[in-house]
């Protein structure tokens, strides 16, 4: 098991909450830059510590290089968020999150299209491979 699994599962219910809150207040059809800004308001005014973008190491067949990671939110260093205003979540947008999950090392993330009416009928968890067991 991956050893922050835990401690992201838990920690995904409290940020789903915080996005809920954040939906209820300003609904849907906003562009993603107004909810990634109001949804790290909401972690903030919840004392959970969170970053965007980060230099990441990157190795490749003994060549390692940094390179600026764009990923959304990362909370607590454990549980990374992929935010989406899009009429419906293509395969592609969760390849994007899973990817940056393996590079960060990050072992859940959530997927959450601020599009929807009801917004859980827009998120999606993902696992690392592996990270549960």
């Amino acid at each position: 098991m991956h050893p922050l699994y835990e401690q992201a599962n838990r920690l995904s219910r409290h940020v789903i909450g915080a996005a809920i809150e954040v939906h209820r207040l300003k609904g849907p059809g906003l562009i993603e830059s107004i909810y990634e800004k109001c949804l790290m308001r909401e972690l903030e005014l919840r004392q959970l510590r969170f970053l965007s973008q980060r230099l990441v190491k990157i190795e490749y067949k003994g060549v390692v290089f940094e390179e600026p990671l764009r990923f959304d939110v990362l909370v607590e260093g454990c549980l990374l968020l992929e935010l989406k205003s899009v009429q419906e979540i293509q395969p592609m947008h969760q390849a994007q999150l899973l990817s940056y999950m393996k590079l960060l090392d990050i072992p859940v993330g959530l997927l959450i299209n601020f599009h929807q009416i009801k917004l859980t009928d827009g998120i999606r968890r993902l696992i690392l491979p592996g990270a549960n067991q």
